[in-house]
């Protein structure tokens, strides 16, 4: 297969990043690449996808991994998993002999290992220079579900229509499900048994990454896991508090004692982000610092500064966050370091142990197996987004009162702009459309 026609291939069927912000999978696509990395360290505490679909569809996804090596003309392709995903890597020992330009590549069970800088440091040992993104040494990151969503495309002819989701906390069966697209939060949660709490919240993504969500919400392309936990939890409370009061309390007790930064990651790989400085600029009014501030640029958002490394309770990584969203909003943009990285020499002493983490965060309770129901739930309505990925929302080719089959496409991306189709994710009638989402209720197979 020819790089553009895969490029097509994935465009048309929906293939976006599935564990994170949901980049097209077709634009990070280039010939330029020399390795291509398969991420199946599932970055984020508590999350179970990635480990049980490497260990129930091991063929399928080293078979679309190969396929990408293949057409991109890379030199081999990295499955990069964690050493205590034990069952999946068992599973790809007894099959990788057939697949023979793909090597394993076993991280340790350290956060952030998923984060695609730091991975390309680990599988390949380059540096992604600050600022870039890994095509510029050469590599090309995707991950887990991603792939295996390669896979339905080019072999099995199918669009992106259902998600893996791991639902834990306070629930009464932790698991992990396959449920469609534009299935609700509430829905999903019932599939677990319920909470077991009258008063919760939800958190939507990872707990370090993640967000406060609703019921009302719904499954899209990129969701990752649902975590339910009690209202009173440090976590819920971190995210609930204002900005405002975040800065007030850098600029009250910050002691400067630089731990935010000895752990950031990022800056253990050599880039020039110090979070430190960017909370004494903001602390003590240095506008004359304006490095610090555009610095701010080079976050990316682990969270470590915020939820492990200060002893005070500081949000650093929430008060950057703020920071370059109004950066960008002003057109401030960072000039990146034109001197080549080089690796903190304390980097592999400072690492984030994922136990350690857990703890810390108070979660250990919830550290429990969330296993693979694989049977798709058969929802009886779903509310698809017209936009699910990084880019231009699709454009809706349906209208109210239209039957449509799963798979039928129901918005489509202009030639020319980023972004992927959308398609239907269970078989019934179009009940609503509007400018954000379309809504379809199930009327059975209307072929059948």
């Amino acid at each position: 297969m020819e790089i553009e026609e895969l490029k097509a291939k994935l465009r048309t069927t929906g293939v976006v990043g599935a564990g994170g912000a949901g980049f097209p999978t077709y634009a990070k696509l280039s010939s330029a690449a020399e390795v291509v990395i398969l991420n199946s360290a599932e970055c984020e505490p508590l999350l179970r996808v990635d480990r049980q679909l490497s260990k129930h569809y091991t063929e399928e996804i080293l078979k679309a991994l190969e396929l990408i090596v293949l057409t991109l003309k890379a030199e081999k392709g990295i499955f990069a998993i964690k050493s205590e995903y034990k069952e999946a890597i068992a599973s790809l020992k007894a099959v990788i002999y057939k697949f023979r330009n793909i090597e394993i590549k076993i991280l340790e069970n350290v956060y952030p290992a998923g984060d695609e800088v730091v991975l390309v440091y680990e599988a390949t040992g380059k540096i992604v220079p600050e600022g870039s993104i890994p095509i510029a040494v050469g590599v090309v990151v995707v991950n887990t579900e991603t792939v295996l969503n390669v896979y339905n495309s080019v072999f099995l002819d199918k669009p992106v229509t259902d998600k893996y989701v791991t639902i834990t906390g306070e629930v009464n069966k932790p698991t992990t499900i396959k449920v469609p697209i534009g299935t609700s939060i509430m829905e999903c949660i019932e599939l677990a048994g319920g909470t077991k709490l009258e008063n919760f919240k939800i958190i939507l993504g990872g707990p370090m990454t993640g967000r406060i969500g609703s019921l009302e919400e719904v499954i899209t392309k990129t969701s990752k896991a649902i975590i339910i936990l009690p209202e009173e939890h440090s976590i819920i409370l971190k995210r609930q508090t204002r900005s405002s009061i975040k800065i007030n309390r850098a600029m009250s007790v910050c002691s400067q004692c630089r731990m935010c930064t000895d752990l950031c990651p990022r800056y253990l790989l050599g880039h020039n982000i110090q979070p430190h400085r960017i909370m004494n600029a903001l602390a003590n009014g240095l506008t004359s610092d304006i490095a610090a501030f555009t610095s701010a640029s080079l976050c990316c958002g682990c969270g470590i500064c915020e939820n492990y490394a200060c002893y005070q309770g500081l949000a650093p990584s929430s008060i950057i966050g703020e920071l370059k969203v109004r950066l960008k909003e002003k057109g401030v943009k960072n000039t990146p370091s034109k001197i080549v990285s080089k690796v903190n020499l304390m980097r592999e002493g400072r690492k984030v142990p994922m136990e350690r983490l857990i703890a810390r965060l108070g979660l250990t309770k919830y550290n429990i197996n969330a296993d693979l129901v694989d049977e798709l739930y058969n929802a009886h309505k779903v509310v698809i987004k017209l936009s699910q990925h990084i880019g231009a929302p699709a454009i809706t080719k349906v209208n109210v009162g239209d039957l449509v089959n799963v798979g039928d496409l129901i918005g489509e991306i202009e030639e020319g702009k980023l972004g992927t189709n959308i398609h239907a994710s269970i078989s019934g009638e179009i009940t609503k459309v509007d400018k954000k989402a379309i809504t379809i209720e199930a009327r059975g197979d209307i072929n059948g």
